[in-house]
C-alpha cells in the first residue's frame, strides 16, 4: 500500500484529479444501476403484475430525500401520472425512455472518469520518469560500475509501462469497483436484508482465495522484471560492441547466451501468466457458485412466502446481484496486475532512494575564478579495498602544464577524476586555491573545467549542438571561431549540412580525428581555467593525432592544463611530469631532469623511441 501510494502521489495536483474522479465513478455507477433496478416495473407492466397497493402507496408526489426509498416513489408516482393518461403501453414506453436516459448519463459519466483516468496516468508516467531520469543523472559515476545500464534502461522504460498499466488497476480498485458493490449491496439490503446477509457469508472465501494468488504473483513478476532488465543489459551491450563480437567471431556465442536469458524470461512469464490469468476464470466459478446459492436459498424463501421479494423483484435482484460480480471479479484480476506495478515501483524507487555519493555541502561556496594552485596533500583514494593512490602529495600551479604518465593502472585517469569531483578521496586534503574542494558548489568547480578524453563523447545531434552543449544563447559565428581553433571548420563545411549536419549516435558518421576535434571545439567555446586531457591523441592515426595535437595545443594557451599521456613526445615541453606507479609517484621533474634521473620515466622513453 505504502508503494501504491507512492505512486500516486506523482499525480500533482492529487487532490485537483481525484475527487473529479470519484465524483464521475460514482455518478456512472449510480446511473448504471439505476437501469437495473428498472427491471423490476417493467416486468411488473410486461406480465400485469403491478401490486395495486403500489397505486395507493406512491399517489402522492414525494418529498426530496437522499435514499432509494425517494427514488422508487418518485419513479412509481410519474408511473401512475403516465399510466393514468395513457394505459399500460404509455408506461412500457415512459420505463424505456428513463432506461436510455439513464443508460445515456451513466456512459457519459463513465467517459469523463476515463479522461481523468488517462490524465493521472500520463502525469503519473511524465513526473516519474523525470524523477528517475533527473536522479540518475546525478548519481556519482561510480555507481554504474556496479549497475547494469540495460536494467537501468529496462526500469525507465518496462517497469514505468507496468506502473502506468497498474494506475488505471488501483483507482478501479479503490474507488470504482467499491462504489459498484457498495450502491448494489445498499440496493439488495434494502429489497432482502436476509438473502444478503446470506450472500456476504460466502465472500471471504472469494478474498482468501485472491489472497493467496496475490502472494505468489509478487514473487514471480519480480523474477520477470529482472530477467527483462538483463535481456536489455545484453542487448545494449550486443549492440555496443558488435564490430568485436563479428572481429572475435562471437556471434553464435552472444546469441547463445542471450537465447539462455530470454528462456529464463519466457519461463517465468509463463508462470506469472499462469498466475495471474488463474485468478479471472477462479472469481468468476466462485462467482457462479455465489449466484447457484443464491437462487436455491432466495427460491425456497420466495416459494414459501419467507420473503417479501416476488417474481420479478427476484429476478431482478439476481441480476443486481450478478452485477455486483463484475467489479468483484476485476478486483480479483486488477490485484494480480497491481502485483506488477508495485514490484516495478519498487525496483524504481529503489534507486530514486540512492542518496548521491557525490553532492554540496549546504555551506558550499561558489567559486567564479581559479586563481593560485591545485594541491594534493597526502591524498589516498580506493574504488574498494585496494588502494588505487597512495598519500599522493602534488602542486599544480595556474597557468602550468602538469603531465601524469607511467605504466596502466598507475592511477593517472584516478587522479584526474579527484579534481572535479566524480569521485571523493578517502583521506587527505585535495585543495584549489587553498579551499579544499568539497567545500566548493559542485556546478561552479566543474564549470571552471574543459575534458577531453580519448573515447570521444558526442551525441547523436547536429555538430552545431555539439559544440555548443550544455551552452545557452549561443551564436553561430562563437561555435564557427572555437571550431577554427579546433582545426575543425575545414571538414564541418564539407558535410552535407554543415554545422547543421546530425552526426549519428556517438558521432558515427565522423572518423575518430573529427569526433575529437569536435569534443576539442567544445572544450574551446566552454573556455574553461582547467584543461583536462585523458590521452586525447592516444587512439588517432599520425596524420590525425598531428591535427588535434595542433588543436591541442591552442586550447591549453594560457590555461593550467593536467595532461594523461603514454606517448611521450606528446608532452615533452610540459612544465612538470609526473611518473605514477602503482597508486604511487615515484618520479617528477621536467623532461630533461627524468632523463638525467634514469628511471622508469627514462625507460618509458627509451621503448617508446625503440
Amino acid at each position: 500500500m505504502k508503494i501504491l501510494l507512492r505512486i500516486l502521489s506523482y499525480v500533482r495536483p492529487l487532490n485537483f484529479y481525484l475527487p473529479q474522479f470519484f465524483l464521475y465513478t460514482f455518478l456512472g455507477v449510480f446511473f448504471g444501476l439505476l437501469n437495473l433496478t428498472l427491471l423490476k416495473p417493467l416486468f411488473d407492466i410486461i406480465f400485469n403484475q403491478i401490486d395495486p397497493e403500489l397505486l395507493t402507496t406512491y399517489s402522492s408526489k414525494p418529498v426530496f430525500t437522499p435514499s432509494f426509498e425517494y427514488i422508487i416513489h418518485a419513479f412509481y408516482y410519474y408511473l401512475i401520472q403516465v399510466t393514468s393518461k395513457f394505459g399500460d403501453y404509455g408506461s412500457l414506453i415512459f420505463i424505456c425512455f428513463i432506461i436510455i436516459s439513464a443508460n445515456l448519463l451513466a456512459n457519459t459519466f463513465r467517459y469523463l472518469s476515463h479522461i481523468i483516468t488517462g490524465i493521472i496516468r500520463a502525469k503519473t508516467v511524465k513526473n516519474l520518469r523525470q524523477d528517475f531520469f533527473s536522479k540518475v543523472s546525478h548519481l556519482h559515476i561510480g555507481f554504474f560500475s556496479s549497475e547494469r545500464k540495460g536494467d537501468i534502461m529496462s526500469r525507465i522504460s518496462n517497469d514505468v509501462q507496468e506502473i502506468e498499466n497498474s494506475i488505471t488497476q488501483v483507482l478501479e480498485v479503490t474507488f470504482r469497483d467499491p462504489i459498484a458493490i457498495i450502491l448494489s449491496f445498499t440496493y439488495l439490503f434494502w429489497r432482502s436484508p436476509s438473502l444478503t446477509f446470506f450472500t456476504l457469508l460466502m465472500i471471504p472465501i472469494a478474498a482468501t482465495i485472491i489472497t493467496v494468488i496475490a502472494a505468489k504473483l509478487r514473487k514471480t513478476s519480480k523474477a520477470t522484471q529482472e530477467s527483462l532488465g538483463r535481456i536489455v543489459n545484453q542487448t545494449e551491450e550486443m549492440i555496443s560492441g558488435l564490430r568485436i563480437i563479428k572481429a572475435f567471431n562471437a556471434v553464435s556465442f552472444i546469441n547463445s547466451q542471450f537465447k539462455k536469458e530470454t528462456y529464463k524470461y519466457a519461463r517465468t512469464y509463463i508462470s506469472l501468466i499462469r498466475k495471474r490469468d488463474l485468478a479471472s476464470p477462479l472469481s468468476e466459478f466462485v462467482g457462479v457458485i455465489f449466484v447457484a446459492a443464491i437462487l436455491v436459498y432466495g427460491g425456497f424463501l420466495v416459494l414459501n412466502q419467507q420473503s417479501n421479494l416476488d417474481a420479478s423483484g427476484f429476478i431482478t435482484y439476481i441480476i443486481v446481484f450478478s452485477q455486483v460480480l463484475t467489479p468483484a471479479k476485476s478486483i480479483s484480476k486488477a490485484i494480480a496486475n497491481i502485483q506488477r506495478g508495485i514490484v516495478s515501483g519498487e525496483r524504481l524507487f529503489k534507486i530514486i532512494d540512492i542518496e548521491p555519493d557525490i553532492k554540496n555541502k549546504p555551506d558550499a561556496i561558489t567559486k567564479e575564478q581559479f586563481r593560485e594552485k591545485i594541491e594534493f596533500q597526502n591524498v589516498s583514494f580506493s574504488y574498494g579495498e585496494s588502494p588505487v593512490l597512495k598519500n599522493i602529495n602534488l602542486v599544480i600551479p595556474k597557468g602550468e602544464t602538469i603531465a601524469l604518465v607511467g605504466p596502466s593502472g598507475g592511477g593517472k585517469s584516478s587522479l584526474v577524476d579527484l579534481i572535479p569531483r566524480f569521485y571523493d578521496i578517502q583521506s587527505g586534503k585535495l585543495m584549489m586555491d587553498n579551499t579544499e574542494i568539497r567545500d566548493i558548489d559542485l556546478i561552479s568547480l566543474r564549470n571552471l573545467m574543459g575534458i577531453v578524453t580519448q573515447e570521444s563523447i558526442l551525441f547523436n545531434d547536429t555538430i552545431f549542438n555539439n559544440i555548443a552543449f550544455g551552452l545557452n544563447n549561443i551564436s553561430e559565428e562563437d561555435v564557427e571561431q572555437a571550431a577554427k581553433v579546433a582545426n575543425a571548420h575545414e571538414f564541418i563545411i564539407q558535410t552535407k549540412d554543415g554545422y547543421h549536419t546530425n552526426i549519428g549516435e556517438r558521432g558515427s558518421k565522423l572518423s575518430g580525428g573529427q569526433r575529437q576535434r569536435i569534443s576539442i571545439a567544445r572544450a574551446i567555446l566552454n573556455d574553461p581555467a582547467i584543461l583536462i586531457l585523458d590521452e586525447a591523441t592516444s587512439a588517432l592515426d599520425s596524420e590525425s593525432e598531428k591535427l588535434v595535437q595542433d588543436a591541442l595545443d591552442n586550447l591549453m594557451k594560457g590555461r593550467t592544463s593536467i595532461v594523461i599521456a603514454h606517448r611521450l613526445s606528446t608532452i615533452q615541453k610540459a612544465d612538470h611530469i609526473v611518473v605514477l606507479k602503482d597508486g604511487e609517484i615515484v618520479e617528477e621533474g621536467n623532461h630533461d631532469e627524468l632523463i638525467i634521473m634514469n628511471g622508469l620515466y627514462k625507460k618509458l622513453s627509451e621503448m617508446q623511441s625503440f
